[in-house]
């Protein structure tokens, strides 16, 4: 397993999560142009469809940055941390990203952009207090790695598109209960028609989170395997994610549509507790560092 593993099937994966996602929102507009007997919120939809595509793309790094709370991390104040991601960057063979800092006493981290050109590393200032240079570094070539896997733009593409999808579907089914009992005298088709569409505005954000959560898991020990090929000291990692699982509260920031992005579950305690566990984002933490100590052992 190299820096770069999986980096086509990525771009491939982008592509077809922004089609099925394009697919979803068509599918809202189309139902609720037959609700409505007006064909214009179709082509409503699938305009907004593609420009929510393009959005994604270009910006949903602003987005995320701006979710997160995040600001441009300053030379003179995080000396040490810029040298540490200068160095595994030019390991790695990667330009520089950008470094932002997020004002939060949770330790956690996440990386973000469109691709290793326009990428953004960013760490919680809880993070930097209570993990030493070895552990620091271990989480950085965990997100340089996400870098270098070119999941980046997946990850990221995820959190504009499945919030949007979420959104619509609620507005569209609320749109759709006050509408209520009309079935414009149809028949039997209409019926059909109504029952289908409310449960795909039902099951359409649900679809969407499956997809987040496929994604993420398994790009997660992808980029621990990665990022500790990158220092060749696995303990590192391990030693950081014992420390960042430790931490209980959640981040003051923290919300389901990037929840994905960040190096470990932004909720604390509360997401490992009761059904949460079966909406997690993250592999557990004890796994991942037993993987990585089971790199040392055989490394």
């Amino acid at each position: 397993m190299t820096l770069y593993t999986n980096q086509s099937t990525n771009i491939r994966k982008t592509w077809v999560l922004m089609a099925i996602f394009l697919s979803l929102i068509i599918f809202l507009g189309w139902f609720l142009g037959v609700m409505y007997h007006n064909s214009a919120i179709l082509y409503i939809a699938v305009i907004f469809s593609l420009l929510m595509n393009i959005a994604s793309y270009w910006y949903s790094d602003k987005i995320v940055l701006a979710m997160a709370g995040a600001r441009p991390a300053l030379h003179d104040e995080y000396t040490e941390l810029y040298h540490l991601v200068e160095n595994l960057s030019i390991t790695a063979g990667l330009p520089m990203p950008m470094i932002f800092i997020i004002e939060d006493s949770a330790p956690n981290a996440f990386a973000t952009g469109r691709n290793k050109d326009h990428a953004v590393v960013a760490v919680t200032t809880g993070l930097l207090r209570i993990l030493n240079r070895s552990e620091l570094e271990g989480v950085l070539a965990h997100e340089l790695s996400h870098i270098g896997n070119r999941d980046i733009l997946l990850s990221t593409v995820v959190v504009v598109l499945v919030g949007m999808v979420t959104i619509i579907s609620d507005m569209a089914f609320r749109a759709s209960f006050f509408r209520g009992g009309d079935s414009d005298n149809r028949g039997q088709l209409g019926t059909i028609i109504m029952i289908v569409g409310v449960v795909m505005l039902i099951l359409s954000p649900f679809i969407a989170t499956i997809i987040q959560l496929a994604i993420s898991r398994k790009r997660e020990f992808l980029a621990d395997s990665s990022g500790a090929l990158l220092t060749r000291y696995p303990e590192g990692l391990a030693g950081a994610l014992e420390k960042i699982g430790s931490y209980s509260a959640p981040l003051s920031h923290a919300n389901n549509a990037m929840a994905h992005l960040y190096i470990s579950n932004p909720f604390g305690a509360k997401a490992t507790k009761g059904i949460a566990k079966l909406f997690m984002t993250h592999p557990p933490i004890a796994e991942r560092v037993a993987l990585l100590r089971g790199m040392k052992q055989t490394g």
